[in-house]
């Protein structure tokens, strides 16, 4: 019973966690677009990638990532803010 009890405040949790961690990565998204562009231009121009520009880019895919999965009960760990960011992806 007390497993069920703490999977239904987990899942009512999940709510808020929509509602905050939801928006965030909302308006994140479209900071990221604007430094796709950006960093699409500097390749282009410049030959190169501007990596801390791809690596800035990786905490939202890893966030968003992490998001989903949450909010779809594929697992229990929480996104940010409700947890460390983090990047799955190391660039060289």
């Amino acid at each position: 019973m007390a497993k069920k009890e703490t999977e239904r405040k987990e899942a009512w949790f999940r709510i808020l966690v929509l509602i905050i961690t939801g928006i965030i990565l909302m308006i994140w998204r479209y900071l990221i677009f604007v430094l796709v562009v950006i960093n699409w231009f500097v390749t282009i121009f410049s030959g190169k990638r501007h990596k801390e520009l791809a690596m800035f880019s990786e905490y939202w895919n890893t966030e968003w990532y992490k998001f989903m999965r949450y909010m779809t009960f594929v697992s229990n760990k929480r996104p940010f803010p409700f947890s460390k960011m983090e990047r799955m992806s190391r660039f060289k």
